[in-house]
């Protein structure tokens, strides 16, 4: 799998464009950032046409972009987890309001749920539900590649904040132990804001995690 990121937005979110290989025409979008004027200038540049979006889970500054990416590529589908379907729709749960404007989107074309597989554009993913930063976070594991996409899960040397509505620590913690450490040690975690790490280097040294 080829992982190309751009990082969006005043909160500096991790947008991930993944392709099956470097020559392959469609790719998959993850989250996007509050300004996504750059992903279509990428999209464009590598003549790439996105097959879905797939949102970790729904605050702002992960879905911003959604109603645009419609605009540009009507044919383009988009994932969320069913507990997190509301944030599309609602301003106050996806802290838009917080942000200091009020976004909404349409409905997701695709509810997904823990143990779901989405496989688009050459690429399968198993989505693991991973609650806690929000009721429908989830990360995004393809067993073939050694690649997980973990939101706002986890970070490195960090975990998701749960100080926003909704939020619940031990739920964090308890699925980041037993869904994300019981991976092999050098799976990639690409994580919603910041560096890349492993599930690996985050199992021996967060200190969220010991």
């Amino acid at each position: 799998m080829k992982v190309d990121r751009l990082v969006l937005g005043e909160f500096e979110t991790n947008c991930y464009i993944a392709r099956s290989s470097d020559s392959a025409a469609e790719c998959l979008i993850i989250d996007t950032g509050l300004d996504i004027r750059e992903l279509p200038a990428f999209l464009d540049q590598h003549k790439l046409t996105p097959a879905a979006v797939i949102l970790t889970h729904g605050h702002i500054d992960h879905i911003a972009g959604v109603e645009a990416l419609r605009k540009k590529f009507p044919s383009i589908q988009v994932y969320i987890h069913k507990l997190d379907a509301e944030m599309l729709g609602n301003a106050n749960v996806n802290l838009s309001i917080m942000a200091g404007s009020s976004f909404t989107a349409g409905k997701a074309d695709r509810l997904i749920d823990e143990g779901d597989t989405i496989d688009k554009a050459g690429i399968r993913l198993r989505v693991i539900h991973t609650p806690g930063h929000t009721p429908g976070g989830i990360c995004l594991y393809s067993e073939k590649d050694g690649i997980i996409f973990v939101g706002d899960t986890i970070f490195a040397g960090s975990v998701g904040r749960t100080d926003f509505p909704n939020g619940n620590m031990k739920q964090l913690i308890e699925g980041i132990k037993h869904k994300l450490l019981t991976l092999p040690e050098n799976t990639i975690a690409y994580p919603g804001h910041g560096p890349e790490t492993t599930i690996g280097q985050e199992k021996a040294e967060n200190p969220f995690l010991s």
